[in-house]
């Protein structure tokens, strides 16, 4: 298993709407990677955000990396990494590759 950290602060507008907006285009995605018979449980996908702030946390877990590639090979992949990015509005966008040392059953 291969896991990754994505963050970055939403700022691209700051409205209850606006987060909405972005909180639904995360649900499409998900839902996106869930119908995708090629990914259907080769990969694990989280979103959480810090209660008090704009700051997302994504945490993807790929069972190898033909999973990865084929996730990045997507249009839906493509279109919402392109989203992440705008709705950072300028502000950066981390990757990080992380390792799982222990976790509950």
């Amino acid at each position: 298993m291969k896991h990754f950290m994505i963050r970055y602060e939403f700022k691209n507008g700051t409205t209850e709407a606006s987060t909405k907006a972005w909180h639904q285009e995360i649900g499409r995605f998900i839902k996106a990677i869930d119908n995708d018979p090629e990914l259907k449980g080769r990969l694990s996908y989280r979103v959480l955000k810090n209660r008090d702030d704009g700051h997302y946390f994504h945490l993807a877990s790929v069972a190898d990396e033909d999973a990865q590639k084929t996730l990045q090979s997507r249009d839906f992949f493509k279109a919402y990494a392109e989203m992440t990015r705008k709705v950072a509005a300028g502000g950066e966008v981390t990757a990080t590759p992380i390792e799982m040392i222990d976790a509950t059953a």
